[in-house]
């Protein structure tokens, strides 16, 4: 039965503007970015089968674009659409580290940082650049590595953070494995990484290792 021909309260638009998006199923929320479902599937329906195809919500947001299209009733469009929904997320978590400290909102930095980092492939290194209010200025990948190593170059982070005029940083990376332990060459590139910027009064506030939905703080395990 299509979507149209149910009962108003159960429709999932009807329903996130009568109960809140809070209240629909992750098929739900998923249909309403389909838009409409395939001859002889409702959208609900549609999603439900892509959820458990990818064996995931977050599968199927993280997914390739080839994998995707190969999915009956995902065109470029739906793909498109799907992606930009996943970019808005982690764009929305970024705007709550520009309104106020930081520091002072640790659980907003998590929740950009995981949203960021926690579903790559390969390890990435990266920066959050704050003023001397320790507001962001930007956040930037600067390194790349294969699936357990990436290269820092603390000459490149030096260069990066004068060019945004930053007065501290916080560095984060992935651990695809999700294990979130330290590695000595982790301790060792931090360590460095503070020093270069020390010489120049820019403070290193923390570095944190994303996890598989977890996060590990240096600087409250003493490591900074």
């Amino acid at each position: 039965m299509s979507i149209r021909h149910w009962p108003g309260r159960e429709r999932p638009r009807e329903k996130l503007l009568e109960r809140g998006a809070h209240a629909l199923s992750d098929a739900e929320l998923v249909a309403l970015l389909l838009g409409s479902g395939t001859p002889g599937r409702s959208a609900v329906e549609l999603a439900r089968s892509l959820i458990a195809d990818f064996g995931s919500l977050r599968e199927l947001l993280n997914a390739e674009a080839q994998r995707c299209l190969a999915q009956a009733g995902i065109g470029p469009a739906r793909y498109a659409i799907l992606k930009a929904a996943v970019e808005l997320a982690r764009r929305h978590f970024r705007e709550a580290l520009r309104i106020g400290p930081t520091l002072a909102a640790p659980e907003a930095t998590r929740t950009f940082l995981l949203a960021q980092l926690r579903d790559r492939p390969y390890e990435v290194f990266c920066c959050l650049y704050l003023d001397n209010r320790h507001r962001l200025i930007a956040f930037e990948e600067l390194f790349r590595g294969t699936i357990d190593r990436a290269g820092v170059h603390p000459r490149e982070v030096l260069r990066q953070t004068l060019v945004h005029n930053a007065a501290a940083v916080i560095f984060a990376h992935n651990h695809p494995s999700g294990v979130l332990e330290p590695s000595q060459a982790d301790e060792l590139i931090t360590r460095r990484l503070k020093e270069a910027l020390g010489l120049v009064d820019i403070r290193v506030l923390d570095h944190f290792i994303i996890g598989d939905g977890l996060c590990f703080s240096f600087s409250e395990h003493g490591l900074i």
